[in-house]
């Protein structure tokens, strides 16, 4: 399978599946349609996932399709960020960042990873 080099929209099942069995640290993107700071976020998102292709996997969970998911890491604000290595989160912010913030976490966790 080449690099994925864009972001995926995620279910829930779909969610698990890459975050618990990507070999790469994987980031998620939790927005939602009538959020404007998502909305800029997502050029940002998707030039980390162009960046980072190959070493990371991006993803996105829209939250109002999947509350569950919201729930689970008890998020509050959107847009919000986290890094998932194994499964487990590594990173977690909520608010606007740029794609060079969103590459530093990944390739942060990348490092941490390998080590």
């Amino acid at each position: 399978m080449p690099p994925i080099d864009e972001p995926l929209e995620v279910d829930v099942e779909q969610f698990d599946e890459i975050t618990q069995n990507s070999r790469v640290p994987v980031l998620a993107d939790f927005w939602a349609e009538w959020c404007g700071p998502c909305k800029m976020a997502a050029p940002e998102v998707e030039k980390t996932a162009k960046d980072m292709a190959g070493k990371a996997v991006v993803i996105k969970v829209d939250t109002e399709r999947y509350p569950e998911l919201s729930a689970r890491f008890n998020i509050r604000g959107i847009p919000y960020f986290a890094v998932f290595v194994s499964g487990k989160p590594v990173v977690r912010q909520a608010g606007l960042v740029n794609h060079n913030q969103m590459e530093t976490w990944l390739k942060n966790a990348s490092a941490t990873a390998a080590a």
